[in-house]
């Protein structure tokens, strides 16, 4: 048996992929709901091979286990889709590994053909966001552009999930909240990109799995893919670049835009982004001063509180303190 817990959705399509060419039965597993404290959120993937191999998690072990002998032994998933309950009670939650009280309601699919997950791969090889809605009455699936910015969503007759690029971030100016913020970040599954041209802030000690650009702030902006699931940073501490950074990001469609500063820099800044055409409503993306309001005053704290306030805003939270400065 071979397990892989940490497979990203394109590893776990890539294992279906090459399971089903080599004629092996394959169950592909998804997290539709979680009560109470489930250590998967909705959304998650898990693909079992006939033979005992696993790529992806739903659970964390234990539900897996279960779920491999199942399908080893021809009893999991049907001609469709097939719903199951794992951890209604305290007991079965104790016997499934679920943290106490927690359960999981999961979609088996019983996966046929190698072409069931190649036509989506090779929308995602394009840099593609496509999503997957699967009916569940007919097990019928259907992909597409997808039109709004929901990742997963369930109904009555349908799940859609949405595959495609990582979330990414994007952080202008290198330095010490910089580094503190991606190294925060990759722990988040981000793909983080840190810009900055000048010369003296090249890093004489990359961080691993980072990429660094020097080109000016405004082309890497304009350069981006996916920005939908993009969040963009201003940490230069220097207006021509954080000013270059703002005006492209607000032509973007990233999630998120913020600007690290004081609360009279960030007035400063939107009186000068009025000054380039700029409307109070377009300004009004702009996070700044960046970050939560949680007292920070060290490098890595300031990083905490910007990805907190990142991870608010992706998670559709709004934070009782409006940190999004006007200009006077």
């Amino acid at each position: 048996m071979s397990l892989h817990l940490l497979a990203d959705d394109a590893e776990v399509l890539r294992a279906a992929a090459e399971w089903l060419t080599r004629g092996k039965r394959v169950a592909l597993v998804t997290v539709l709901k979680t009560w109470g404290s489930s250590p998967r959120p909705p959304g998650s993937l898990l693909v079992i091979g006939s033979d005992g191999e696993m790529a992806g998690s739903v659970s964390g072990g234990c539900v897996e286990e279960t779920l491999m002998a199942r399908h080893r032994a021809g009893e999991l998933g049907a001609d469709t889709p097939t719903l199951v309950d794992f951890g209604v009670n305290s007991e079965e939650a104790a016997r499934f590994g679920l943290p106490c009280g927690g359960r999981l309601e999961l979609l088996i699919e019983l996966l046929d053909s190698p072409l069931a997950v190649t036509a989506l791969m090779a929308q995602l090889e394009q840099h593609a966001l496509i999503a997957r809605r699967l009916c569940i009455s007919t097990g019928a699936v259907s992909l597409y552009p997808p039109d709004g910015e929901v990742e997963f969503s369930v109904t009555a007759t349908d799940v859609v999930k949405v595959f495609g690029p990582a979330w990414s971030l994007l952080l202008i100016g290198n330095g010490q909240i910089a580094r503190h913020l991606a190294s925060m970040a990759m722990q988040l599954d981000y793909r983080i990109t840190i810009c900055d041209p000048r010369e003296a802030f090249i890093d004489p000690n990359p961080l691993p799995g980072v990429s660094y650009s020097q080109r000016m702030p405004d082309d890497e902006i304009a350069a981006l893919i996916d920005a939908p699931r993009t969040a963009i940073v201003a940490l230069a501490h220097d207006p021509k670049q954080d000013d270059l950074a703002m005006a492209a990001a607000l032509e973007s469609r990233a999630f998120y835009i913020g600007a690290l500063g004081s609360v009279r820099t960030a007035a400063a800044r939107c009186r000068r982004l009025i000054k380039l055409g700029y409307r109070a409503e377009q300004i009004a993306r702009v996070h700044g001063p960046a970050g939560m309001p949680i007292g920070s005053k060290r490098p890595g704290e300031i990083a905490l509180s910007i990805l907190a306030g990142i991870t608010a805003v992706r998670n559709g939270v709004h934070s009782s303190v409006d940190r999004k400065v006007r200009a006077a």
